[in-house]
């Protein structure tokens, strides 16, 4: 009985660091994505004035 109880504890501690593991991996990529597409919005930006300005 008692290694059931610590079976399941120790099944329930790898999923929890499983599902943390995802999260801190999925927060790294939105912030890498968000760098990226400010960089490329403001990149966009400044082509297309240039381009503008030109007759």
């Amino acid at each position: 009985m008692v290694l059931k109880v610590l079976g399941a504890a120790l099944l329930i501690f790898l999923a929890l660091s499983l599902v943390g593991a995802v999260f801190k991996f999925l927060g790294a990529a939105l912030v890498i994505g968000a760098i990226v597409l400010v960089g490329a919005a403001g990149y966009s930006a400044l082509k297309g004035a240039k381009r503008k300005q030109l007759p």
